[in-house]
């Protein structure tokens, strides 16, 4: 997952408002999201090559998400999979601020990340950041740096998010927000340790090249009654086809 936007108790009706791209190389398999098999309370997408997750929640209210912090120098081949951050979180019974500073002291057997969890509070942690971060209401925006980093891609997201949660929305008109594909002007690019190609592609909010982009594109509400709605679109690339699901469900 590589760029979210979000509102935590920033809107009327809801208490979360999320819209994100998860960007991955295309040969990755995936499964779409939906109820897991072995874990029947969760709910989301799975990497079907070490059974993590980018994103998920399960029907207790627990909420996690994780992106990938870049910094291609310092890539570890061997390291734990970023993705169990999300799944432990989910099923474990910490709060997410204690989690969080569990997750901080153990940062180093994982590649960069930035990991988002959420339950009665909502906690952001980085290995690449001095704290744990327990987050007051706003909206925000996560990419492949910390959290609120102003890359063009995440101010664009949090702008066109912004304008269309500010009147009657649905989840497809976030979705819709997730598929820009435009491409930051050169002199915004941020420098990242990639070749400006590469950097250049890597700068639209919805990702196209051969090999590596967006493969699906979120959107989730959760109400102050604890209503859930959770839509994913897969676009066609790699082995996946186009199309979207949708789950509604209420908070246990």
């Amino acid at each position: 997952m590589c760029l979210i936007t979000f509102a935590y108790k920033a809107h009327p009706k809801y208490k979360f408002i999320l819209a994100a791209n998860r960007d991955e190389f295309y040969a990755r398999p995936t499964t779409q999201v939906n109820w897991w098999n072995d874990h029947a309370s969760i709910i989301g997408g799975r990497d079907l090559q070490a059974l993590g997750t980018w994103m998920a929640m399960n029907k207790n209210g627990r909420f996690a998400a994780v992106t990938n912090y870049r910094d291609i120098q310092n890539i570890n081949p061997d390291a734990q999979s970023r993705g169990d951050l999300s799944v432990n979180f989910l099923l474990n019974n910490l709060t997410p601020q204690e989690y969080a500073r569990e997750v901080f002291e153990t940062g180093s057997k994982y590649n960069g990340f930035n990991l988002l969890v959420m339950d009665d509070e909502l906690a952001h942690v980085s290995n690449y950041d001095s704290n744990v971060n327990l987050l007051s209401e706003g909206v925000y925006g996560l990419s492949n740096a910390l959290l609120d980093t102003p890359w063009p891609k995440v101010a664009r997201s949090k702008k066109a998010f912004e304008a269309a949660i500010s009147s009657d929305f649905s989840l497809e008109d976030l979705i819709r927000v997730m598929q820009d594909d435009e491409l930051a002007p050169d002199n915004d690019l941020p420098e990242t340790g990639l070749d400006y190609e590469r950097e250049k592609a890597l700068s639209a909010m919805c990702i196209r090249t051969p090999d590596y982009g967006t493969c699906c594109s979120t959107a989730i509400t959760i109400d102050y009654d604890g209503n859930v709605e959770f839509m994913e679109r897969s676009y066609p690339v790699g082995a996946r086809k186009d199309g979207a699901v949708s789950f509604n469900f209420k908070i246990d």
